[in-house]
């Protein structure tokens, strides 16, 4: 072999071993959470939630018996391939409905300072983020609703500061708008971030989103109904509406070894997450085009040892400001002077809801909650998002129904 040959191989050798040397094993981690949910109401098994003009109130089915269930069982898959570029991926074996692909991304570190991160994951909306650092059993009625989703796109973030004096992160990003789909129309969703924080126990923040219909749109007014309800815009305003969706939100969080507190507040268009338009047999959810909601969400809570108590309050109203077509309020009335009545007595379906949840935390790793702990939470709700039963008594009045829950949790 010449000694060019062999110098090359050599380079060859050598290049290899760094390649190999800078991509990493993939590490692994994962959440198990395994729930035992108790009715303290029989209601919520036995009465319809299929309350009129439509319905609202996000209510489990893990609620709605008792037994045990798998509420979560989530593996992550992340490396480095090399300084700059990295992945990430996680699957929920759990999920029943669509697919179990939570989280698939990849990130390129910018020679500015800029992070980009590519595929699947979380809009850059809410205050709470990992499903492994709740501090009560289940997310906030606007977690679950509104700002807990995935979706498919880009994200820009900017740090700036010192995260342990003052700092934060810009985050910009665009998606297609199609939840854990590809896109299907030419829509976009735009949403933004600023999260800031002043020493470690002060974090604070804003958000923002802009989007509309994920629905294909090639068949143009067919995906709006083509007979509206009476007092709605006719179908092509239906259609050029486009089921506008926004957010605008706010967060404060404190924390230290012993005290938590949190504060959260969001308003916007309900849009697609109540749509009118669909790909098939398309109709209206909510009561007005552009229906405003309103959320706001406060918990407390004190660590002791390896205990903890927590409060929350958390209130949620769909229709803000009461915005209906029809000349009299679609909740309490089914036509003008003629109240609502089930098993003859007249009822309220305002949507607006409150939950107000009291939990204990006992943490095996007290410098590390979410490594193993067990949660009691007893969660009061509002009621007015059931359907009052006939059988085997007569119900009247607007219904509904508590919950005991203990989550066992298991984080690695």
């Amino acid at each position: 072999m010449s000694r060019n040959l062999r110098l090359l191989a050599g380079t060859a050798i050598a290049l290899a071993g760094l390649s190999t040397a800078q991509a990493q094993a993939p590490k692994i981690s994962g959440l198990l959470q395994v729930w035992y949910t108790q009715m303290l109401d029989n209601n919520l098994r036995l009465n319809s939630t299929s309350v009129a003009p439509n319905k609202y109130y996000n209510l489990r089915s893990e609620f709605q018996e008792n037994s045990f269930s798998i509420r979560r069982a989530e593996i992550k898959f992340s490396g480095k391939i090399t300084d700059e570029v990295s992945y990430e991926a996680m699957i929920d074996p759990t999920i029943s409905s669509g697919s179990i692909l939570q989280d698939a991304a990849i990130i390129y570190k910018t020679p500015f300072g800029a992070e980009l991160k590519v595929g699947q994951f979380k809009t850059l909306q809410g205050h709470e983020t990992s499903s492994s650092e709740l501090v009560l059993v289940e997310r906030s009625q606007s977690g679950r609703q509104i700002t807990d989703n995935r979706d498919r796109g880009a994200a820009l973030s900017f740090p700036f500061g010192d995260p342990k004096a003052f700092g934060g992160k810009i985050h910009v990003g665009v998606f297609g708008g199609s939840a854990k789909n590809n896109d299907v129309n030419a829509q976009k969703e735009y949403a933004a971030r600023l999260e800031m924080n002043y020493g470690r126990a002060h974090k604070f923040g804003f958000y923002a989103l802009q989007g509309s219909s994920d629905v294909k749109d090639t068949t143009a007014a067919a995906i709006a109904p083509a007979a509206p309800p009476a007092g709605w815009p006719n179908q092509a305003a239906i259609y050029d509406n486009k089921d506008k969706t926004s957010n605008l939100g706010a967060f404060y969080q404190f924390s230290t070894s012993d005290w938590y507190a949190s504060f959260e507040a969001l308003t916007g268009q309900l849009g697609r997450r109540f749509p009118t338009l669909a790909a098939s047999a398309p109709a209206v959810k909510r009561e007005h085009l552009d229906q405003k909601f309103l959320t706001y969400t406060a918990t407390m809570g004190y660590t002791f040892g390896n205990h903890t108590v927590l409060g929350r309050y958390d209130f949620m109203n769909y229709n803000q400001g009461g915005d209906w077509y029809t000349p009299y309020n679609p909740y309490t009335h089914t036509a003008l002077g003629t109240p609502r009545l089930v098993n003859g007595s007249a009822v309220d379906y305002t949507p607006e809801f409150t939950e107000i949840t009291l939990g204990y935390t006992y943490a095996f790793k007290p410098d590390s909650v979410k490594a193993a702990n067990i949660k009691v939470n007893y969660v009061m709700r509002s009621k007015n998002f059931l359907v009052p039963r006939a059988t085997p008594t007569i119900q009247t009045g607007e219904q509904g129904g508590d919950s005991l829950v203990v989550a066992f949790q298991i984080a690695f």
